[in-house]
């Protein structure tokens, strides 16, 4: 990972496997991979009973919970969601608007655009094992993330543009910015503070790998069980803006569809609320009394390209894979009108999405067209994709439009680790189709294209591009962009920038979709459907 740039790090395979957790979880984050039970055999209860205000909240979570649960790690859908309510940052964001607010800190700065922000720690603030929250365990997070010698996610998303953290006193910080940065305010939430007495022993961020959480959260961690459940109870001690509503909750991990359906619905159902729910059943559970409710954002099926392996080399022919999907017969039949035709890399409910210079409808003459002019004959394509659900139900559109227009293909979905694997090892392939959703992150276009795009990310190397000189020449035009102080320039250099991502379509959504929650409105109060998967509690109630 380049101090200079925000990109993803690229560690080598094992590293990304072992501390991603989920491989490619972004891309798709149905898949994680498994680990060992952090917690002691006298905690293996199921969080199940009570009564009244002491009843236990029972959440479905469609994505596994065996990831890392190290929050400077963590691409994990069920971790990252457990860590909101576990730990907390100097600043966390409302999870719809994300827009800050005073988490550990006891205000949000007055100037964003300023090149430092002093924090004072929460008065009072403690961690879960009683120990009290200091400048000290602040910095001892902030020195990993910005360690040049330690790869993780978060430093992505923070060496940029943050140059220190400094401690002032006990319960004071400063962050030294490298130039104004507003947009950073609201990436502090992914710095969850972490207790260096827990963390700092040898030994310790292994444990915060496996599922060992200790925070200063409203909740705390009371069992972890991988491919089973993990148990919460409320945080007597916390005293921050967001309190405990729910005396004990007990999310259940159901990768597949139909017992994670089953489970929310029906006279026995066991949850109250459930994520990812599939199009299909949302007609059955909104019929059994159940509210049912979309978040469209970022979710996204994506093509990505070997532009190392001929004809995937020259423009022409992505842009003509692209040109030939029908995306409005892939909304329709596979994704029962819940999601949208891409006109930008970003969806259009970002803030900073313009229609992009060039938008792929479905034009089967003009993609015979390209292929022609480059010289491409009788081509033959193995789609290498994910075998996520919503995924699987999209490739026979593409199967259907590229065989239209003389493409032979062949469908090839492998379990979500399996083809990244493939990826990780620089295995030769041809097209992958996956998802992403960097959305889990954050809201703004810098991070999400960053994200994706970068000289020394993960998905660039996957796609073999980094050295094309229009690659180079983007990189440069990001980065550009990322220190510009002006925020109405700064949103037309992306804006211009991913007009070139779009042209050049290396890695190129092909439709933006809605993630689904459902739950019991009878039971519970205050849930919103967030457009990127998991739950969040901090504002919900029971009814």
């Amino acid at each position: 990972m380049r101090d200079v740039t925000p990109d993803v790090p690229a560690p080598h395979r094992r590293s990304f496997l072992k501390y991603t957790g989920a491989l490619g979880t972004a891309a798709a984050v149905s898949a994680s991979l498994s680990a060992c039970s952090s917690g002691p055999e006298s905690t293996n209860d199921t969080g199940e009973g009570g009564s009244g205000a002491n009843r236990t909240l029972t959440a479905v979570i469609g994505y596994g919970n065996d990831g890392s649960w190290d929050p400077t790690q963590t691409a994990s859908a069920f971790s990252m969601a457990a860590n909101h309510h576990i730990y907390e940052g100097l600043l966390d964001t409302d999870p719809i608007s994300r827009e800050p607010y005073a988490a550990l800190a006891t205000e949000v700065p007055e100037d964003p655009g300023a090149t430092s922000w002093r924090f004072a720690l929460r008065e009072g603030a403690t961690f879960h094992d009683g120990r009290p929250v200091t400048a000290d365990d602040v910095v001892f997070v902030f020195d990993r993330i910005l360690d040049p010698d330690t790869q993780t996610l978060a430093k992505g998303f923070f060496a940029s543009w943050l140059k220190e953290v400094r401690k002032i006193d006990a319960r004071q910080v400063e962050l030294v910015l490298r130039f104004p940065f507003p947009d950073g305010l609201s990436r502090l939430t992914l710095a969850k503070i972490m207790p260096r007495h827990v963390f700092g022993r040898p030994g310790g961020w292994d444990d915060a790998i496996k599922g060992k959480a200790v925070g200063s959260g409203p909740y705390r961690q009371t069992a972890h069980h991988p491919k089973s459940n993990t148990t919460f109870e409320a945080f007597d001690a916390y005293n921050g803006p967001r309190k405990p509503t729910f005396r004990r909750m007990n999310w259940l991990t159901i990768v597949d569809a139909a017992p994670r359906v089953a489970r929310i619905s029906g006279s026995s159902a066991g949850a109250q609320i459930a994520d990812n729910i599939p199009y299909a059943n949302i007609g059955q559970l909104e019929g059994s009394g159940l509210t049912v409710a979309g978040g469209a954002g970022m979710n996204n099926l994506f093509l990505m390209f070997n532009t190392r392996r001929k004809p995937f080399d020259d423009v022409r022919v992505r842009q003509a894979l692209h040109y030939a999907v029908d995306t409005e017969k892939m909304v329709e039949v596979a994704l029962k009108g819940h999601g949208r035709p891409a006109t930008s890399f970003l969806d259009e409910s970002n803030p900073s999405h313009r229609r992009a210079r060039t938008v792929y409808g479905h034009d089967p003459d003009r993609a015979k067209a390209l292929l022609k002019k480059a010289g491409v004959k009788d081509l033959s394509i193995d789609l290498l994709a994910v075998n996520v659900s919503w995924i699987v139900d999209c490739l026979p559109t593409i199967k259907s439009s590229w065989d239209a227009i003389g493409v032979r293909t062949t469908l090839s979905p492998q379990e979500t680790t399996a083809v990244f694997t493939k990826l990780d090892q620089k295995q030769d392939y041809q097209v992958v189709a996956a998802a992403s959703n960097p959305n889990q992150f954050g809201l703004d276009a810098d991070l999400i294209m960053h994200y994706n795009y970068g000289p020394g990310n993960l998905w660039m190397q996957y796609t073999r591009w980094a050295s094309d000189p229009v690659a180079r020449q983007l990189f440069k035009d990001m980065d550009r962009a990322t220190r510009e102080p002006d925020a109405g320039k700064k949103k037309a250099m992306v804006q211009d920038y991913i007009d070139v991502v779009a042209e050049q379509a290396v890695l190129y959504p092909v439709v933006h979709n809605e993630l689904m929650t459902a739950w019991d409105a009878k039971r519970l109060s205050g849930i919103r459907a967030q457009p990127y998967p998991g739950i969040n509690l901090l504002q919900a109630e029971w009814a």
